[in-house]
């Protein structure tokens, strides 16, 4: 077990790099997070039909088909880092995630371009994808290896509360647009608003990283020289399990992102309170996710999260049927701040238990393909499986069908954990 120091008592220095990491982070999921709330207002844009449900689907299937590319820059970029330096990644998946920000905020409408506008935001989504691809392992990569040992969890934690912050700045753009503008406002220009801000963001995450030391455990470790070969030759069993870990954290995930849709076509209920409420749940893993690193610091990292997740497993169909039974904002913002309490007590200790279960050489390719791998298939997709779930089921609560799978699949990759690797 660790003896965590308190984050006063690292050094100044280190919240240089700190600050390079999550500020991409940040920068990544609250672009990620607009696009996904703004996906009603997307669809009427660049997906117009005459069936609004076939609209919301083609928008968050762009959402998800942008995934598809995410292995791939896990692989190059995770092997640029393994090989060539964290930094240097880093300042790399900077600099796409700003070109695909910048033409989704200011690609012309369907109605002036036509068929160019929905193609140019789906090469737009897929630059995203693949700068995101390698910005989850050479971040937290870069941050573990520049904290003392003894704060690493706590560290790496960080990380996800980076995604909690980001959500926050997406719901409070949601939440003020959708409740000062008028709907053919928000068509007009309020979706790009955000946007135009995350381009704000970038700059000064560029500067950060390209100012800032290279990793000591990566300057002071023999470089792999193929590090994508080892990983899918001899590291695939552990490749396989950090991606079974992620499993029910990624799939939480982006049903939250998916609620203020799920609030408008399912609940009836404003599309203002779905964003109040993923507000909320934003504000939850921001704050919470930093103690639960703390604590799983000193603990078993592999105990708490599998109380979370079985927790989960456990309430979130009555609490999916509660919401429909209620449909009000005051029941959303209850439902979401659960999700996302149980999902900042489980992947608090995620990130760092990832990173460990790679050795240094080809830890940023083994934590980016298992995180990508794994966010592609589970998480990407999910705002599109719940509102398929709802079509073929006709059951409102569907997506909680999806989530209690999620879960079950997370537990038995821990237990894997436990047992084959012997890690705590």
């Amino acid at each position: 077990m660790e003896n965590t120091q308190t984050a006063a008592a690292m050094p100044r220095s280190f919240w240089k790099p700190i600050a390079a990491s999550l500020v991409g982070n940040t920068l990544e999921w609250f672009d990620l997070s607009v696009y996904a709330y703004f996906a009603l207002t997307i669809s009427h844009v660049f997906f117009p039909t005459t069936d609004p449900t076939v609209s919301l689907v083609l928008a968050f299937a762009t959402f998800g088909i942008s995934f598809l590319i995410r292995p791939i820059g896990a692989a190059v970029i995770g092997s640029y880092a393994d090989t060539h330096g964290r930094k240097k990644a880093l300042s790399l998946s900077i600099i796409l995630m700003l070109i695909g920000t910048l033409m989704i905020a200011f690609m012309p409408s369907y109605a002036t371009v036509g068929v160019i506008a929905p193609i140019g935001i789906l090469i737009a989504r897929l630059i995203q994808g693949f700068s995101a691809g390698g910005e989850f392992g050479s971040s937290t990569a870069f941050m573990m290896e520049h904290a003392p040992k003894s704060t690493r969890t706590f560290v790496a934690s960080l990380q996800f509360a980076s995604q909690g912050f980001g959500v926050v700045l997406a719901s409070l753009f949601g939440y003020v647009l959708t409740s000062n503008l008028s709907e053919q406002q928000m068509l007009d220009w309020g979706w790009r608003t955000p946007f135009i801000f995350g381009l704000l963001l970038g700059p000064v995450g560029y500067y950060i990283r390209k100012t800032v030391d290279e990793s000591p455990d990566f300057k002071e470790s023999e470089p792999g020289s193929q590090p994508l070969r080892e990983v899918l030759t001899s590291q695939k069993t552990l490749l396989l399990i950090a991606m079974g870990t992620l499993i029910v954290s990624t799939a939480s995930n982006f049903i939250i992102k998916y609620m203020p849709s799920y609030a408008a076509t399912t609940l009836h209920i404003p599309q203002s309170a779905g964003f109040l409420a993923t507000l909320t749940g934003g504000l939850i893993l921001t704050f919470a996710t930093p103690v639960v690193g703390y604590v799983a610091g000193r603990y078993s990292r592999i105990k708490i999260m599998l109380f979370a997740a079985t927790v989960y497993a456990i309430v979130i169909f009555p609490s999916f049927m509660w919401l429909n039974a209620v449909a009000t904002q005051t029941a959303l913002i209850l439902v979401v701040g659960l999700m996302a309490l149980l999902k900042s007590i489980y992947f608090a200790p995620l990130a760092g238990l990832m990173a460990d279960v790679f050795p240094v050489r080809t830890r940023v390719t083994g934590m980016s393909l298992s995180y990508n791998i794994g966010v592609t298939v589970f998480g990407g997709f999910a705002p599109v499986i719940a509102t398929g779930l709802i079509s073929w089921t006709g059951s409102p609560v569907a997506p909680s069908y999806y989530l209690i799978l999620s879960a079950v699949l997370s537990i038995v990759a821990l237990l894997a954990v436990s047992r084959k690797l012997g890690m705590k």
